[in-house]
């Protein structure tokens, strides 16, 4: 109801306004007053309109800040509060900056305004002035930069020996996290391994050999395609016929000598097998055993088969090599994926220690954003790029201090990458030490699922 009546008060005074309008237009008409004859008065009511607009305008503003400054959430990591004073030092430089500029606007509009007595003064050039309004603002720009680029550097940097690293792995529209084994390496990856079942390209000596034997698997069938294709069959079976039955110049059968000493030419091995292809052949060209492709379609399908065979002899070249530490080989870099834990849906993070975030695409550019811990990194398909942060606040605790007993971390993907990019997110936990030791110890490894 108070909606309401506020709604109708702002309707009739917008109306009273209209009206008052008319009723000064219709006034100065009665005058004799021109719409273009500006009096002292005129421009003395303008001049303090807009000192009384410019003190509104303020006000509101200040009030807005007051009222609605406070917009972020609770920062949950060390390097957060380093983010939120940045943010802060630039909303105040913004602020400042906002009150000076709009103070010159209004009362320089004030004070200039329209004086019959007065000649504005033409100034072509002024070196003390250019100087000024480009000076200033490339100093206040230069601290912004350097101010912001000693924090980027500190959360993008070098992550501590004792870090623990988690790989966050994107493809549309879906978040994939991989934590390393007992061994703390990640198992290489590849793109020509993914499968099905190696979503990551997780190289292993079984992976490989999964990943050949799918793409011998994709050959076959397309050229069982291009095998059974009817126009092609019928040019396979005339050739053969015309080689176990050759005719003469004059299109006549085998009936002369020299036809039949060709004939005889031929060794028997050759002709039973030029015969048992004519019997696979008129088989296919049987109802419902062949199928119909266009040149187009078959070419495509040929290329499709060069691929395939480029893709085999890249997989193929993928040569294991070891991990060493001090010239001591740790292990193979084929083993070490094999106890690497890959979790969907939701991952957690220990309360306190240093988390190195190694990201990587398979598809398009991704935005990996953690809002509540001050982190975003962008995710490039063939470039992994990096983020550490330490979180601070467990998802209990930030439950109490939100007060939201359903509050949850989440990442979000902050890229526009497609039409389910509204969706593409994934929930974080974090714990104490215990409760993450617990959670991982439960988590199963990458050749278990495998072989499973």
């Amino acid at each position: 109801m108070m909606k309401l009546l506020i709604l109708l008060v702002i309707v009739v005074g917008v109306i009273a306004v209209a009206q008052l309008a008319k009723v000064y237009r219709l006034s100065a008409d009665l005058r004799g007053h021109r719409e273009e004859d500006i009096s002292d008065a005129d421009t003395r009511m303008q001049g303090t309109l807009l000192i009384v607009f410019m003190v509104v305008f303020y006000a509101t503003t200040i009030w807005q800040i007051i009222r609605y400054g406070n917009y972020l959430p609770p920062s949950a990591s060390a390097h957060g509060v380093e983010v939120d004073a940045l943010m802060v030092f630039n909303l105040y430089l913004v602020l400042f900056i906002f009150f000076v500029v709009n103070s010159f606007l209004f009362v320089f509009a004030n004070k200039y305004r329209y004086d019959k007595n007065r000649k504005a003064q033409f100034i072509t050039h002024d070196n003390k002035l250019e100087l000024i309004w480009t000076i200033v603002p490339t100093i206040v720009l230069a601290i912004i930069i350097i101010y912001g680029l000693r924090a980027w550097i500190d959360m993008t940097g070098e992550a501590s020996e004792d870090a623990m690293r988690v790989e966050v792995y994107s493809k549309q529209f879906d978040w994939t996290v991989r934590y390393t084994g007992d061994d703390g390496e990640f198992g290489v990856t590849d793109f020509n391994v993914i499968t099905p079942t190696n979503p990551l390209g997780i190289i292993t000596q079984d992976g490989v050999d999964d990943a050949l034997a799918k793409i011998e698997e994709k050959i076959t069938k397309l050229r069982t395609e291009l095998g059974s294709e009817k126009g092609h069959l019928l040019l396979e079976q005339a050739d053969i016929e015309a080689q176990l039955h050759p005719v003469d110049d004059h299109g006549h059968g085998d009936h002369g000598d020299a036809h039949g000493d060709d004939s005889h030419a031929m060794s028997d091995d050759h002709k039973s097998h030029l015969e048992s292809r004519l019997h696979v052949i008129e088989d296919l060209l049987k109802p419902g055993n062949f199928t119909i492709l266009t040149e187009s379609s078959y070419a495509a399908k040929e290329d499709k088969i060069y691929r395939l065979q480029r893709h085999r002899q890249r997989t193929l070249e993928l040569i294991p090599f070891n991990f060493e530490k001090d010239s001591v080989t740790i292990i193979n870099a084929w083993d070490a994926g094999k106890d690497d834990k890959i979790v969907k849906g939701e991952f957690h993070l220990p309360l306190g220690r240093e988390i190195e975030f190694i990201f990587r695409s398979r598809d398009v550019i991704h935005s990996a954003f953690m809002p509540h811990f001050r982190a975003q990194m962008n995710t490039v398909p063939g470039v992994p790029t990096r983020f550490k942060f330490t979180p601070t606040i467990t998802t209990d605790s930030m439950r109490v201090i939100t007060d939201n007993s359903e509050f949850d971390y989440i990442l979000l993907c902050n890229k526009v990458c497609g039409a389910a990019h509204f969706n593409m997110s994934i929930k974080i936990v974090v714990d104490t030490e215990e409760e993450y030791a617990a959670w991982i110890a439960q988590q199963k490894e990458y050749i278990t699922e495998e072989e499973n």
